[in-house]
């Protein structure tokens, strides 16, 4: 992809922007890519795989989005 002004031109087509408009619940947040929060993001994500994910047996969707909750949960 071309950066083109600080973010990725394939969010300025015409086209992308007619989807934004026609789901306003989704918003882009342009973040700078060495933001320390998105380290911590990431560390969460790679806990919650490899506690819950990675060691549990999930026979259906449903019951991996149970798993995952009470993980959080706890």
């Amino acid at each position: 992809m071309t950066k083109h002004r600080g973010f990725y031109a394939t969010h300025q087509t015409p086209a992308f922007k007619q989807w934004l408009l026609a789901h306003p619940r989704f918003h882009l947040h342009f973040t700078p890519t060495g933001s320390s929060w998105l380290n911590l993001v990431e560390r969460w994500f790679a806990e919650l795989t490899n506690k819950q994910i990675r060691r549990g047996v999930h026979r259906s969707v449903h019951a991996l989005e149970k798993d995952i909750r009470d993980w959080i949960a706890a």
